[in-house]
């Protein structure tokens, strides 16, 4: 969490701080209360949550909701290919607040390196 928490900081500068803040925060919140709907569902064999929904969430920036839903509800912590999808989203949003902080190297490397292909 130490690098998107880094590029909020970063960003404080040119937007809001309340917004920097609370949408972070809110998208979370949202996030693990999908896991805990989810998890009562299961127990109860009702409808559930999508699988795509509760990635779409995550991948939206709701990820360290997700986390801590899925650690405190036990849910989703057993299905590998879950667990990869996850930790994926993670990793995006790792590398890209990374690319943020080093002013966007690693994109444009990998965007001409693609281009070059085309070429």
């Amino acid at each position: 969490m130490a690098l998107p928490l880094m590029a909020l900081v970063r960003m404080s500068g040119s937007i809001d701080w309340r917004i920097l803040i609370f949408t972070p925060l809110a998208l979370s919140l949202i996030t693990f209360l999908l896991y805990r709907t989810d998890k009562r569902w299961a127990e109860t064999k009702a409808w559930r949550v999508p699988e795509s929904t509760l990635h779409l969430a995550a991948l939206l920036g709701g990820w360290p909701g997700a986390y801590w839903g899925q650690q405190w509800f036990r849910h989703k912590t057993a299905k590998l290919s879950f667990r990869l999808v996850f930790w994926l989203t993670i990793g995006l949003h790792e590398y890209f607040a990374l690319d943020y902080l080093i002013g966007w190297k690693l994109t444009r490397r990998a965007l001409h390196f693609v281009g070059s292909w085309f070429a």
